[in-house]
C-alpha cells in the first residue's frame, strides 16, 4: 500500500469540495436558464391575465384534471407493487397503496423523490420486515423503472410525431423520427433480451440487468399509464390549439426528461420552459401559463395536503379521544404502517411551514385591490391593508426561518409556527378580506395540531440555520421574489416616490415595502445565524473523560465501544453524561466511530446534539462502522446510508474444530501444539516487563510493514491504551512470540481482538492459531460471540475502480495487524463458518458515501491523533 501524504489528503478535499459545490451550481444554473427561458416566453404576459384566467378555468377541465391525478397516482402505486414482486417481498396490497401513495405524494412535491420518497417508504415498509437496503432497491427500482420508461415513451411518441419538438431540437423532423424509433426499439429490445436470458450488462462500473419479463412489462404499462394521465391532466387544462394529445405526450415526456436531468426540485422552470417553448404559435401564452399553474397545484400540491391530511388524521384516531370515538380504531393492518408514517410528520411539517412561508411572502407582492374598488382617500383601509401586506412578508419569512426547527422536532418551533399561521391568517382578512388564504392558514394549522408529540426537543432555534443550503433558498426566494415583483408590477414605471406613497390604492409602493420588510428579516436572521458563537468541544480526551468513558462501556456489551479508549478521537458525551459518541475530524467531516455507547433512550438526543454540534463547527457529521441497531434513527435524521462491508461473528456456543469443514484446520492447529506454542490470557494491570516484551513484538511487526501505525478504527501500541484490557499470548519456552489485546466489555458476552501482532519470522499460522485458542478459552469462560472484525463487501474495490479508491480503500477494513488484502481478509474469516452482519457508513444530504470514506481513509491512515488538534 502506498504512503497517503499530505499532497493526496489536500487533493482528495479539494475533489471532495468540488463535487459537493458542482451539482448545486448545476442545478442553480439550469433553474437560473429555465427562470430566464420563461421570462422572456411570457414577457407579453400580465400577471393579472393569469390570474383572470386561473379563476375562468371551467369546471369540467377542473374534475377532469383531478381524475386523470387519480388515475397516475394510481400507476404511481403500480410501482411499489411491482418493485415488490422483483424483490419477492410479501406485503399486503392495502399497505403497497399506503406506503406508494404516501411516498409519492411527499417525494414528488419534495422534489427528491429517491430521497424523500424512499425515506417514507422506509418507515413504512421496515414495519413489514423489509430492511433498508431492501427498501433503497424499491426506491431505486421505481427510479430506472420511470426513467426507462418515460424515455421510451418519449421516443416511440417523437418516432411518431417527430414535429412535437421542432421548435426546440436542433435537429430536422426528418432526422428525428428514424433515430427515435431505432432508440425505442434498441432499448426495448435490449431490456427483453437481458430479461428473458438474465443476463447482465457492464458498462464500465455499472451492471445493468432486468427484471422478469412479466415484471418488466407490467412496470412499462404502469409507466405509460402514469406518463399518460399526467400528462392528460395538463392536456386538459390547456386552451384550444394546442397540439393533439399523441403528439403532446412527446413535448410532456421530453419536458419531464429536461426536469429530472436538471435536478432542480420538481423540474420547476425547466418544465414550464419545454411546455410553453412547444406550444404552436397563436395558442394563448397566458391561458398555457395558468394551466401549468393550475397542473402544479392539481398534480402535486393538491396530493401533498390529501397525504399530510390523512397522515394527521390517523395520527388523531391513533392518540384517542373524540377523533377516535368518531370514525373508530385505526386497523391493525395499517397500524404500524401509519405509526412509521408518523414519524416523518416533523419533515413534512417543515416543508409545508416553508411552502405557506414562501406564499405569504409572494401574496404580499401580489395587488391586493384593484383601484376602482375603493376610495383612495380611504385611511382606514390604506392603514389595513399596508399592514395586512407587511404583516404578511414578515410571517412569511419567519415561517422560513421556523421550518427548520420543525424538521429538527424543536418543540418552540412547533408552537411558534401555529401562531405565525393564525397572525397569517389575520393578515391575510387584513389584506382585502383574503378569506381563501386565511382558511388555508387555518387548515395548515389544524393539520400540525396532531403531530404535537413529535416536536419534543428543547434546542435553540439558531443551531444549525446557517449553511449553504440555507444561504441558497435563501437566494433564491429572495431572487424570486423580486421576479414575481417585476412580473405583477412591470406596468408601473419605477421613482423614488413609491416608497413613500401612501394610500388604500397604493399597490406597488406596498408590495415594495411588504417586500423591502420580509427580505429585511431573513437578512438579519441570516446575519444573526452568522454571528453566533460556535460552542468549542474538546478534541482529545482527558483522563477524565476517557474514565468517564470507560464507565459508560462497562455497562454495555459491544466490543467496538472500547476503542473509544485509544485516545485518539474525540469524546462527545449526551446531557445526561451516560452516553457517547467517538469521533475524530477530518476536513469537514466529524466522523463518528461505529454506534453510540450508552442505554438505548439516551441514543436520540445524543446524536441529534452531536449533528448540532457538527454543524455548529462548520463541518458536517459522518457515522462510520454503524451496525442495523439504529437504522431507524439514522434514516429519521436524513441520513443516507451505504452497506459497506459485514462483521464476520463467530456464535461461540456452537464453535468446534470437529467434524470434515475443520480437517485442515484441526490438522494445523494440533500441529502448532506439537511445535510448543502455548495460549494464555493475562489480565490488566500488566507488569513493566510485559509490556517491554510486547513492545519488541511490536516494533519488529511494524518493521516489517509500509506506513506509520494507523488508528481511529483501530487499536494501536498504547501503553495506557493496553492497561485497559486482557491481553491473549502465545509463547514457545517462556518467549512470547504474539499478543492481542482482548475487547470484551460489560458482562464479556460478546468478545472481539483488536491489536494483533506477532514476530514476523513467526508468522506462519500464528493467526489462525491464536484465535482459535482466543475462541476456545472464552468459550469456555461464557461469551456468546466472538467478532473476527470487518470484511469489505466482495469486489467493492473494482466496482469503485477509482486509482485514490484503491490507494486508501483496503486500510478502512484493517482489522488486525496483518490484514491488509481484501480477499485475504475475507478468506481467512470465511474459514470460521461466521455469522455476517452488515456494517454502513452514514452520511448526511450533500455527502457521498464515497466522499465519506476516503476522510475516513486519511484519518485511518494518518492516526486520527495527529489530525484533530489538541
Amino acid at each position: 500500500m502506498e504512503k497517503t501524504t499530505a499532497a493526496d489528503a489536500e487533493h482528495l478535499q479539494r475533489m471532495a469540495r468540488w463535487r459537493h459545490i458542482l451539482p448545486v451550481v448545476l442545478g442553480l444554473g439550469l433553474f437560473a436558464l429555465g427562470v430566464f427561458a420563461l421570462y422572456h416566453l411570457l414577457k407579453p404576459v400580465k400577471a393579472a391575465d393569469v390570474v383572470a384566467q386561473v379563476r375562468a378555468t371551467p369546471w369540467g377541465a377542473l374534475l377532469s384534471a383531478f381524475a386523470a391525478t387519480a388515475a397516475a397516482y394510481g400507476a404511481l402505486i403500480g410501482y411499489d407493487w411491482s418493485a415488490m414482486r422483483y424483490l419477492g417481498k410479501q406485503v399486503p396490497l392495502r399497505v403497497v397503496a399506503v406506503g406508494g401513495f404516501l411516498g409519492y405524494s411527499f417525494g414528488n412535491t419534495i422534489g427528491i423523490s429517491v430521497v424523500s420518497g424512499g425515506a417514507v417508504r422506509y418507515r413504512i415498509y421496515s414495519a413489514f420486515g423489509l430492511n433498508a437496503f431492501e427498501v433503497a432497491s424499491v426506491s431505486t427500482f421505481v427510479a430506472l423503472a420511470f426513467g426507462v420508461g418515460i424515455t421510451v415513451i418519449g421516443l416511440a411518441a417523437l418516432a411518431l410525431h417527430p414535429y412535437a419538438l421542432e421548435g426546440i431540437l436542433p435537429v430536422m423532423p426528418e432526422t428525428i423520427r428514424p433515430w427515435a424509433a431505432i432508440g425505442a426499439l434498441g432499448l426495448l429490445a435490449l431490456l427483453s433480451w437481458l430479461s428473458v436470458t438474465g443476463r447482465t450488462l457492464r458498462i464500465r462500473s455499472a451492471e445493468i440487468s432486468a427484471p422478469s419479463p412479466g415484471i418488466l412489462f407490467g412496470q412499462l404499462g404502469f409507466t405509460l399509464a402514469d406518463t399518460a394521465m399526467a400528462a392528460l391532466t395538463l392536456y386538459v387544462l390547456l386552451p384550444a390549439g394546442a397540439p393533439d394529445f399523441l403528439t403532446f405526450l412527446a413535448v410532456f415526456a421530453g419536458a419531464s426528461m429536461a426536469g429530472v436531468l436538471s435536478h432542480v426540485p420538481g423540474g420547476v422552470g425547466v418544465f414550464e420552459a419545454v411546455i410553453i417553448a412547444a406550444m404552436p404559435a397563436g395558442v394563448p401564452l397566458d391561458q398555457v401559463a395558468a394551466a401549468l399553474l393550475l397542473f402544479r397545484i392539481i398534480y402535486y400540491l393538491v396530493p401533498f395536503a390529501l397525504a399530510l391530511a390523512y397522515v394527521a388524521l390517523n395520527e388523531a384516531r391513533l392518540a384517542g379521544g373524540m377523533v377516535t370515538r368518531l370514525l373508530g380504531d385505526v386497523p391493525d393492518q395499517l397500524r404500524p404502517v401509519l405509526i412509521s408514517a408518523t414519524s416523518a410528520a416533523p419533515a413534512l411539517a417543515g416543508v409545508t411551514a416553508f411552502a405557506i412561508g414562501v406564499y405569504l411572502f409572494l401574496i404580499a407582492l401580489m395587488p391586493s385591490v384593484r383601484p376602482n374598488e375603493v376610495d383612495p382617500q380611504d385611511l382606514l383601509a390604506a392603514i389595513l391593508f399596508e399592514g395586512g401586506a407587511l404583516l404578511s412578508a414578515v410571517l412569511g419569512a419567519l415561517l422560513l426561518i421556523l421550518s427548520q426547527g420543525l424538521a429538527r422536532r424543536i418543540s418552540g418551533a412547533f408552537w411558534l409556527t401555529g401562531a405565525a399561521l393564525i397572525a397569517g391568517a389575520v393578515a391575510s382578512l387584513l389584506n382585502h378580506l383574503d378569506v381563501e388564504s386565511a382558511l388555508l392558514l387555518v387548515g395548515a394549522a389544524a393539520l400540525l395540531g396532531p403531530f404535537r408529540r413529535e416536536f419534543y426537543r428543547s434546542a435553540r432555534l439558531t443551531r444549525v440555520a446557517l449553511s449553504p443550503g440555507w444561504l441558497i433558498l435563501v437566494t433564491a426566494i429572495v431572487l424570486s421574489a423580486a421576479a414575481f415583483f417585476f412580473f405583477m408590477h412591470e406596468a408601473t414605471p419605477y421613482s423614488a416616490s413609491l416608497w413613500t406613497e401612501f394610500s388604500s390604492t397604493a399597490n406597488t409602493p406596498r408590495a415594495l415595502r411588504a417586500g423591502l420588510a420580509g427580505s429585511s428579516l431573513l437578512l438579519i436572521a441570516t446575519v444573526w445565524f452568522a454571528v453566533q458563537p460556535a460552542r468549542t468541544h474538546t478534541r482529545l480526551p482527558d483522563p477524565d473523560a476517557l474514565g468517564k468513558a470507560r464507565a459508560v462501556i462497562e455497562g454495555q456489551n459491544p466490543p467496538e465501544a472500547c476503542l473509544a479508549l485509544s485516545g485518539d478521537k474525540a469524546l462527545f458525551f449526551g446531557d445526561g453524561g451516560d452516553a457517547f459518541l467517538a469521533y475524530a475530524v477530518q476536513g469537514k467531516s466529524w466522523v463518528a466511530y461505529a454506534d453510540p455507547v450508552g442505554p438505548e433512550a439516551a441514543i436520540g438526543p445524543l446524536a441529534w446534539a452531536f449533528w448540532e454540534e457538527a454543524y455548529d463547527n462548520a463541518a458536517h457529521p459522518v457515522l462510520y462502522e454503524v451496525s442495523g441497531r439504529y437504522l431507524p434513527l439514522w434514516i429519521e435524521m436524513g441520513f443516507s446510508l451505504q452497506k459497506i462491508g459485514e462483521e464476520a461473528v463467530v456464535p461461540l456456543p456452537e464453535f468446534s474444530l470437529s467434524g470434515s469443514k475443520f480437517k485442515k484446520m484441526r490438522a494445523a492447529h494440533n500441529k502448532a501444539l506439537k511445535e510448543g506454542l502455548e495460549f494464555s490470557v493475562t489480565l490488566p494491570p500488566h507488569a513493566p516487563a510485559l509490556i517491554d516484551d510486547l513492545r519488541a513484538i511490536s516494533d519488529s511487526w511494524m518493521g516489517d510493514k509500509v506506513g506509520r501505525e494507523k488508528g481511529f478504527s483501530v487499536g494501536r501500541f498504547d501503553v495506557d491504551y493496553l492497561q485497559n484490557f486482557p491481553i491473549a499470548l502465545v509463547r514457545r519456552e517462556g518467549r512470547t512470540l504474539a499478543f492481542a489485546n482482548i475487547l470484551a466489555p460489560g458482562d464479556g458476552s460478546r468478545v472481539a481482538v483488536d491489536l494483533m501482532r506477532y514476530l514476523p519470522e513467526e508468522a506462519s499460522g500464528m493467526m489462525e492459531f491464536l484465535f482459535i485458542e482466543a475462541m476456545t478459552h472464552f468459550r469456555d469462560a461464557g461469551a456468546q460471540e466472538f467478532s473476527l472484525g470487518m470484511a469489505p463487501l466482495a469486489g467493492l474495490e473494482a466496482r469503485k475502480g477509482a486509482r485514490l479508491w484503491n490507494r486508501f480503500g483496503a486500510i478502512l477494513f484493517r482489522h488486525g495487524g496483518a490484514f491488509y488484502n481484501f480477499e485475504g481478509l475475507r478468506g481467512f474469516k470465511q474459514k470460521f463458518q461466521p455469522e455476517w452482519r452488515p456494517r454502513y457508513v452514514a452520511v448526511p444530504p450533500g455527502v457521498t458515501p464515497l466522499a465519506a470514506l476516503k476522510d475516513v481513509a486519511l484519518l485511518i491512515a494518518g492516526g486520527a491523533r495527529g489530525l484533530i488538534g489538541k
